[in-house]
């Protein structure tokens, strides 16, 4: 859905609405919807007499927001900190930069690390035979505990640990 099409569609909704439809609306499961209240995402949500929350076009367009930050893969501390930016109109863009390039500069860190892991299990799994036999070079190497250093980056990479798996001698036992 993009933006047109949710301003169109959310003409024709009668507001307030109730937790269910505020989560369809938002694509956020009820469940989480009510985690994100409890947290602060959202403002206090206004109830009915007989208790039922009460929720607003704001309300879905930050529970959007919330869920469009959770798909690119902020965690909640960032996602407090850039719903606060989003509803201050008198924000600094350059918060929102800092917040946004600490989080791409934390995803390159995983990506270098998944790609050394990716890298490491591709160099076991070509050495393990995959016949009858017990021994399992992906096994022995499994089983020694420095299989990683930290790079200077701070990223764990992640290395054959075993001289076997090393060196391709599938031969050597633990």
């Amino acid at each position: 859905m993009d933006e047109d099409t949710d301003t169109a569609s959310d003409a024709l909704i009668r507001w307030p609405v109730n937790i269910g439809k505020a989560a369809q609306l938002s694509g956020i499961s009820p469940k989480m919807l009510r985690h994100y209240e409890s947290l602060g995402l959202l403002a206090e949500v206004p109830r009915t007499d007989s208790n039922y929350r009460q929720y607003g076009l704001a309300d879905v367009h930050t529970l959007r927001f919330i869920r469009r930050a959770r798909d690119m893969g902020f965690g909640l501390e960032a996602i407090t900190e850039l719903v606060s930016l989003w509803h201050n109109r008198r924000r600094s863009s350059a918060s929102v930069k800092r917040i946004t390039q600490k989080h791409l500069d934390d995803l390159g860190q995983r990506i270098e690390a998944l790609q050394a892991m990716q890298r490491t299990l591709g160099h076991l799994l070509h050495l393990c035979p995959g016949d009858g036999r017990p021994d399992c070079p992906i096994l022995d190497d499994l089983s020694h505990p420095a299989s990683t250093f930290v790079a200077r980056s701070g990223t764990k990479i992640y290395k054959p640990a075993t001289p076997a798996a090393r060196s391709g001698n599938k031969r050597v036992r633990h």
